[in-house]
């Protein structure tokens, strides 16, 4: 019998105020291996992420990243 599976998608982004001040933000590696790592230890897999560039209030741009996860149902700690 198949393993019942849930997923998530999230857009992780660093705050807006970096941009302001910067010109543009890019994603701090260290905050996002916490975030990843806090999801695996509730059970959270990533399938696929993909890196995007997004415009914020016509100036500024922000790095972020679309990450799907999955997980078994009722895995969660």
């Amino acid at each position: 019998m198949a393993q019942k599976r849930e997923y998530k998608v999230v857009i992780y982004r660093e705050p807006l105020l970096g941009s302001m001040f910067l010109g543009g933000s890019r994603v701090d590696p260290v905050r996002y291996s916490e975030f990843l790592n806090k999801n695996a230890a509730d059970g959270w897999r990533v399938i696929t992420m993909e890196r995007e560039q997004r415009r914020e209030l016509l100036f500024w741009k922000r790095e972020a990243f679309l990450t799907i996860m999955e997980r078994e149902v009722g895995a969660s700690p």
